[in-house]
This record gives C-alpha cells, structure tokens and sequence, in this order.
C-alpha cells in the first residue's frame, strides 16, 4: 500500500503574523476595508497561505477577533451568584469592547445567517465557551444552595449578555461598571430572590 504524502507541517508564526496584522488593519480600517491582498502585503505572506488557513474574509475576522476561547478560564468563585454573574458580565462586554471586535462584530453576527460552517464554529467555540461558564456559576450557585430548582444555562446567558451584546452592536448605549451591576444584580435576583 502507498503512502500517503504529507505535505510541510504547518508554520505557527504564519498562523501568529497573519492573525495579528488582521487585528491591527480591523482596528486602523474596519472589516469593510479588510481584504487578503492587504494581509498578505502587510504579514509579508503570499496569499495562498491565508487561503489554506481561512476559507473567506469572514472566516479570517472571525479567527482574528474571536480567539482564545478553549482557553477561557472558569470565572472566579466570588461567593455569589450576583458576584459570579458580574465576574461574567465584565468578561463578555470586555471581549465585546475590544476594538477590533467593536468593528468586526456587526459583520460577523451578519455572516452567520450566510455561513452555515461560520455559524457551527461560533457555537462550538465562543458560544459553547460562554454556556460552559454560565454552567459552572449556576452549578456553584446550587451547591450553596442559593438556587430553588435547576437553571438553564443558555438563558441566563442569554439574559446577561444579551443586553451587553445590544450595547456595543445594536443600540450602541454606553456600558459602565453600573449598568453590568445592574445586569448581574437583576438577574440573581430574578434566579435567587436576593440580591446578594
């Protein structure tokens, strides 16, 4: 039997150089502006390296502002569902505020309705990531016994970063420290009947 031929392995610093100068030309022009000639100009690759990683422009934003995500450590224990919901709430708007995230944002929520393989990757990763965290303080929340029943965790997420999403992508209101504790507060009190 033949065997089969591998090509080179894959050089990481590509991966690194290509992944970063998309961040920056997000940040300086805009994911509008984004294109792979430009990338490849600026990360001084060829443009078939970027292809063989990223099948489209979105695919790349997406890499780029969307990172990290296996990594997401567990949100720290502060003691309480509200102090653990902050923890979380502070968490996504940060990720949601970046500015390379503020450009890309809006246009990768778009492309998602266009890109089946886009929309699997999100769930899978960021998605999945954030649900994993909602789980863990829900879970630590019951043990202290501040839970009446079981809670589902893709509500809560969707109840806490739901209003920060709108904030930075639809209405654009401002967020602060105040309005996160506000969220965290409103829901803890919606799941527990305390505020503390």
């Amino acid at each position: 039997m033949p065997k089969e031929r591998q090509g080179r392995p894959r050089d990481s610093q590509i991966d690194h150089t290509v992944i970063e100068t998309v961040r920056k030309l997000l940040a300086e022009s805009g994911y509008e502006r984004l294109n792979i000639d430009a990338v490849a100009a600026r990360a001084k690759v060829g443009k078939a390296a970027i292809y063989r990683r990223y099948a489209s422009k979105a695919e790349l934003a997406f890499a780029a502002t969307v990172h990290d995500v296996d990594d997401l450590p567990p949100p720290a224990d502060t003691g309480s569902l509200r102090g653990d919901l902050l923890v979380i709430a502070h968490r996504v708007w940060r990720r949601m505020n970046d500015p390379a995230a503020r450009q890309v944002g809006p246009a990768i929520i778009a492309e998602l309705s266009r890109s089946p393989g886009l929309a699997a990757r999100f769930q899978q990763g960021l998605l999945a990531a954030e649900r994993q965290s909602y789980a863990t303080v829900l879970n630590r929340a019951a043990d202290r016994g501040e839970l009446a029943g079981p809670v589902d965790p893709e509500l809560v997420h969707l109840l806490v970063s739901g209003p920060i999403f709108f904030s930075a992508y639809g209405y654009q209101i401002p967020m602060d420290d105040e309005r996160l504790e506000a969220i965290a507060t409103t829901v803890a009190l919606g799941l527990t009947g305390t505020t503390r």
